[in-house]
């Protein structure tokens, strides 16, 4: 499955367009969870969404901004 695949299967099921490639990540993680995607269809896909700027929640880049140090 490609990015552009995963946003015209994100459309049909959301009935809107996603705002960013956070949320195609979101996306491809609800699917993968549901086993609707296979790992390394999911991997593929969170990597070359990566590239395009998303990330997890739980990312170094979040901590950052939290202002928390640890």
């Amino acid at each position: 499955m490609t990015i552009i695949e995963l946003k015209n299967k994100f459309i049909a099921t959301k009935q809107y367009e996603p705002i960013d490639a956070n949320e195609l990540l979101d996306f491809a993680r609800q699917l993968y969870l549901r086993n609707e995607l296979p790992l390394g269809v999911y991997r593929h896909l969170v990597r070359d969404l990566e590239a395009l700027g998303a990330y997890k929640p739980d990312d170094e880049r979040i901590k950052q901004y939290s202002g928390s140090a640890e």
